[in-house]
């Protein structure tokens, strides 16, 4: 399982690890990405009423251990504003509009929901996958 999460870009070998040690076996416990992201503490904390919606900052009420291990989604960012044409256009977009550290906590937060749809679903990961069509986008 290990050498299959570090096909992702921005797990590490150390990340690959600790992700198995903590969700390993009890990955069909969250029902979607974003339950494992909460988990993690990468979704933002909500004070929400009367249908306003109030979104603050990331909760921070997980594994703070792990969530410093996938922010390593600074490497993945630099290397997507270097190199826009590999792929990395979705982060290079968002670190225009918004702060580094937003973009980077974004990042963790959408390898936290690949690594949960590959634990899941039980495949490799593939860059040029959509999970709209369910088929292979070939990059121009």
């Amino acid at each position: 399982m290990c050498h299959r999460l570090e096909q992702v870009p921005g797990i590490v070998p150390i990340t690959a690890t600790d992700l198995e040690v903590t969700v390993g076996d009890n990955i069909g416990t969250f029902k979607n990405g974003r339950q494992l992201s909460a988990f993690l503490g990468l979704v933002p904390k909500q004070h929400s009423s009367g249908g306003k919606e109030r979104l603050q900052g990331i909760s921070e009420r997980g594994d703070g251990y792990l969530r410093r291990l996938l922010d390593g989604a600074h490497a993945v960012q630099q290397h997507a504003m270097s190199k826009p044409e590999r792929g990395g256009n979705w982060v290079a977009q968002l670190a225009a509009r918004r702060n580094m550290n937003v973009a980077c906590v974004a990042q963790a937060n959408k390898t936290a929901h690949i690594v949960w749809a590959m634990l899941i679903y039980d495949r490799e990961f593939r860059s040029d996958f959509s999970a709209v069509t369910g088929k292979e986008v070939r990059l121009a």
